[in-house]
């Protein structure tokens, strides 16, 4: 998923040491399609949750936000891409 967007898009993929607020700014690229970032309700849930893991508060709020307006499928899939980033770090 946002392995292919960096390579397409030319975005950076979120470091293994990224702050939660790092995170949750690129989670709100891809919950808008803004600044070069595909919309992408997965990959923008997915920085939202690991910005709420980090202590973003407003990561946690457009986590929960973005999930009321996605599939149970979509938001296992961002959930197991959070935890595949997290095993990566």
């Amino acid at each position: 998923m946002l392995a292919s967007v960096e390579e397409e898009v030319g975005l950076p993929l979120p470091g293994p040491n990224a702050t939660g607020d790092e995170l949750f700014k690129l989670g709100m690229l891809y919950s808008t399609g803004q600044g070069g970032a595909p919309l992408d309700f997965i990959a923008a849930h997915m920085l939202f949750n690991l910005a709420a893991m980090r202590g973003s508060n407003e990561g946690k709020v457009y986590r929960k936000e973005l999930s009321q307006e996605m599939g149970a499928e979509d938001v296992a899939e961002a959930q197991r891409a959070a935890r595949e980033w997290l095993a990566q770090g």
